[in-house]
């Protein structure tokens, strides 16, 4: 068995291709396009690499973006003051924090003063409490478990009364994506680095999701055949046969994953195209919400 790749490029191109109409009669509708305020603090590269990236999605999509880039000495006061401010902005719709923030600020109380209908990362404590409630709605899910949830609906996968494995518990992806999972009617194991036999745990799902950091971590042989696998990981790892000396790899041992798996994402190319989309969804949705017809 070969698997299916799941191309999150294309999947993210199709759905950018509907934003940027969307986009476009919102702002013939209301005279300016949708606007997205990010903030960053700190010189994280990672972290800079994808406040341009996202700067330059909505440039694409024709959207608004406004961004608050302060030092990583910034004080508490002074990141408050920008989540403020981007509150405070009528032309703003949306308001990612870039994440994680310098050890000194307080992610809780910036991520919890972030206005809840431009909650578009999804991140503030009542929409994950929302998400976490049987009956009730968040406004906003966070961008990542979204894009993974649109691949698994994208690539076929049959989740109601599925075996599904999240290998790793963080606020960002695991937790939130093992929510979405249980609502649509999964059964969920969460896995983290205390669990017993993590490989007996991943061989008996239907899907796996991985987002724990380790690179190449779960083989091939620890799936069970047909599964469909979502590898979250980013990890980069030394080559001496790329020009940067580096390459990107996931979670999934890939080359091994591909021939026991039904379907499975790559890295790069699975998740990450999906992350940056949702945002831009997410903010369209709010600037719909806002107009009044969402």
């Amino acid at each position: 068995m070969t698997a299916r790749i799941i191309d999150g490029t294309l999947i993210a191109d199709e759905m950018r291709a509907e934003i940027a109409e969307d986009v476009k009669r919102y702002a013939e509708a209301h005279g300016a396009p949708p606007g997205l305020g990010v903030i960053l603090v700190g010189d994280n590269p990672a972290s800079a690499s994808y406040v341009r990236m996202k700067r330059r999605a909505c440039e694409k999509v024709g959207m608004r973006s406004v961004g608050h880039i302060l030092p990583a000495s910034a004080t508490q006061a002074e990141v408050e003051a920008a989540v403020t401010a981007l509150n405070d902005d009528p032309a703003v719709h949306g308001i990612l924090v870039q994440l994680p923030l310098p050890g000194h600020i307080d992610e809780s109380t910036i991520l919890s003063l972030v206005r809840l209908d431009k909650d578009v990362d999804g991140f503030h404590p009542v929409n994950i409490g929302l998400l976490a409630m049987k009956g009730r709605d968040p406004l906003f899910t966070p961008a990542t478990p979204t894009g993974v949830m649109e691949l698994l609906k994208r690539a076929g996968a049959v989740l109601s009364g599925a075996n599904a494995v999240v290998v790793g518990r963080s606020n960002i992806v695991g937790m939130p994506v093992a929510l979405m999972l249980i609502r649509e009617n999964a059964t969920v194991t969460i896995c983290h680095s205390r669990t017993v036999d993590l490989r007996g745990q991943v061989g008996r799902a239907d899907v796996v999701i991985a987002a724990i950091g380790k690179p190449n971590f779960i083989k091939g042989d620890w799936l069970k055949p047909g599964a469909t696998v979502i590898d979250v990981g980013t990890n980069q790892i030394p080559d001496a046969d790329d020009p940067r000396g580096y390459r990107y790899v996931g979670d999934v041992d890939y080359d091994t994953a591909v021939e026991t798996a039904g379907a499975i994402t790559k890295v790069p190319g699975g998740v990450g195209p999906m992350t940056i989309t949702m945002l831009l969804s997410n903010t369209l949705k709010a600037a719909w919400r806002t107009a009044g017809q969402a």
